[in-house]
């Protein structure tokens, strides 16, 4: 059972049905700098900036392009600056004094990934902490694979905060120059006074308000709960070398979260090596699977039934009952991948709905062609475990979305999941093996529909159809928020394919651009147009309405009766006064959020 009833009772809030209060500020996007602006040093500023720099846009995804994570830099001797600790600024891709180093200061340089929960909070609320752990990992993948040599998940928080010159709540920590993982101990120890407590009650952490009474009570629980987690390390924690070589700076570069609408699933030879990335990154993480569309829908996974694939039950018979999928969780064998591994399936049935309904209903996930799927972490963890695995399934699908982008194969992480009691839907035992974290896969993007001015036309779409969220916008959370998603009925139904965005990260807030002017001469009855004498009645049969792809030509002289009312784009087919100014229905703002980081879990 956990050590910590605060933990299991919030955990067990973010995974229901209970949909979050309000937002609020959500305060500063960056520690706020102090001091000068320094450059980054040349024998770092390759890993920084294909891993964390950047504005909304980066390529570590985030829920919501929220950005909870704050990179504190430890430099020691031979950096290129004096040693000493430096707050990372990512869209300025600076560095700023933090604090100084112990004496004699340790070679080498190490990253502590702090955060600051309310940015992600002041929009998920209750269901935010455990986004902000995803975040954590997905910021540690990121300098993984950009060229980090090992990574730290579960070192003492107390240790972490004193090493990093006293931040709230530190997480991780992630070794970015060759060099002794001891020394990280050292930068702790050789501070003059003992570092605050990273359990910040009352008070909250930076950007929660002057004082804990300013606070919701949704982030001061949050604090208290990632205060708590971050206690939960042991020592010094377990270093894990970061094996072979990294993708090119390309894929790093190029590595977002695509807009929902992909669909067709991808041959088992990528679907293999995807997995492959996730479970290596992460071996001793939560269990990973692979959820499948097609002709033959079910779960994939690296190892037979009797593995760690979920539902367990030996290899070659069925799991227990039907569960939620719609169909008998049987064993079927297993598909060929692409000669290094090869997928299991242990259950088969129409997983993809119920997914779709668990991941705050965003229908689109059912049209998807796979969902990797991050699971494990039963009700009443201890902190320990849920730290751990959280952050492990954040650091695994970010490196299965690399595998992906390398792959060409479109991907979004989804972060938040409700009811996702994976284990009890193959008739397992409940409370179990819940989903954490997924990668949502595809083969076809989706087609881009953003509204387009014509040129020499009004600058209204140019499909001529009425104004609204382009195709690719958000409407609902990402990660959990999900006003306006197209839902799914129950576990099982089919679910339309909807357009709301996944977890962490493709343009978050964001408000579609207005529409550029047009470029050519007005014609018709567009803004622009001198006003002359009364149209003409037209000859002949009444002109066909405009179908919204199709533009009118311009009317001919009419000689007959009149051809009746215009109708939408025609310009001067009814009789009347002069033709004025169009109007035009300006653009819906996009009102949903998205969990993109790149916002590219």
């Amino acid at each position: 059972m956990s050590d910590s009833p605060l933990v299991t009772e919030a955990l067990a809030l973010a995974r229901s049905s209970v949909a979050p209060g309000p937002d609020f500020p959500a305060g500063p996007a960056n520690v706020p700098p102090r001091g000068e602006a320094l450059p980054v040093p040349a024998c770092l500023d390759r890993v920084l900036r294909l891993s964390l720099a950047g504005g909304r846009l980066r390529p570590a995804p985030s829920a919501g392009a929220l950005h909870p994570v704050d990179t504190y830099l430890l430099l020691g001797s031979g950096c290129g600056l004096p040693p000493g600790v430096y707050a990372y600024h990512p869209a300025r891709h600076r560095l700023h004094r933090h604090g100084p180093a112990p004496e004699p200061a340790p070679a080498g340089a190490f990253a502590v990934l702090g955060v600051t929960a309310r940015r992600t909070v002041s929009h998920y609320g209750h269901r935010g902490w455990p986004l902000v752990l995803l975040d954590a990992g997905h910021a540690a993948a990121a300098l993984a694979l950009a060229g980090a040599h090992a990574v730290c998940l579960d070192a003492d928080g107390v240790l972490l905060s004193a090493a990093a010159g006293g931040v709230p709540v530190a997480l991780a920590a992630v070794q970015l120059l060759p060099g002794d993982h001891g020394a990280l101990g050292r930068w702790a120890e050789g501070r003059n006074s003992s570092p605050p407590s990273p359990s910040p009650s009352p008070s909250p952490s930076p950007g929660a308000g002057a004082g804990a009474e300013e606070a919701p009570e949704c982030l001061r629980t949050a604090l208290r709960v990632l205060g708590e987690l971050a206690d939960s390390g042991g020592g010094h924690g377990t270093w894990h070398p970061v094996a072979g070589r990294g993708p090119d700076d390309s894929v790093l570069v190029s590595r977002r979260s695509a807009s929902p609408g992909f669909h067709g699933m991808p041959s088992n030879a990528v679907l293999a090596r995807i997995l492959a990335a996730a479970e290596t990154a992460s071996p001793a993480g939560p269990r990973w699977s692979l959820a499948v569309g097609g002709p033959r829908p079910g779960l994939l996974t690296s190892r037979p039934a009797g593995g760690s694939a979920a539902g367990g039950g030996a290899a070659g018979r069925p799991a227990a009952g039907g569960g939620a999928f719609g169909a008998s969780a049987a064993y079927e064998g297993s598909v060929p991948g692409d000669g290094t591994a090869t997928l299991h399936r242990p259950a088969s049935g129409d997983v993809l709905p119920t997914l779709a309904h668990w991941a705050a209903r965003q229908g689109w996930i059912a049209q998807a062609g796979a969902v990797l799927l991050a699971h494990g972490c039963p009700a009443g963890a201890s902190a320990a475990r849920i730290r751990h695995d959280h952050l492990a399934a954040g650091y695994g699908i970010g490196h299965a979305q690399a595998a992906a982008t390398a792959a060409g194969v479109p991907s979004r992480p989804v972060g938040s999941w409700q009811g996702a009691d994976l284990g009890a839907a193959l008739g397992g035992p409940a409370g179990q093996d819940w989903v954490i974290h997924g990668l949502a896969l595809g083969r076809t993007p989706a087609v881009d529909r953003t509204p387009r001015p014509t040129t020499g036309r009004r600058t209204g779409p140019a499909t001529g159809r009425t104004n609204g969220p382009a195709a690719g916008s958000t409407t609902t959370s990402a990660t959990g928020r999900g006003a306006g998603a197209a839902t799914v009925p129950h576990p099982g139904a089919a679910a339309d394919a909807g357009t709301g965005h996944s977890a962490g990260t493709a343009t978050g807030r964001e408000t579609p651009a207005a529409p550029r002017p047009a470029t050519g001469p007005a014609t018709g009855r567009e803004a622009g147009t001198a006003p002359g004498p009364a149209p003409r009645p037209a000859a002949g049969p009444a002109p066909r309405p405009a179908t919204g792809r199709e533009t009118p030509a311009a009317p001919r002289p009419a000689t007959g009766p009149a051809a009746g009312p215009a109708t939408g784009r025609e310009a001067g087919t009814a009789p009347g006064p002069a033709p004025g100014p169009a109007t035009r229905t300006a653009p819906r703002p996009v009102t949903g959020r998205t969990n993109q980081g790149d916002e590219p879990s």
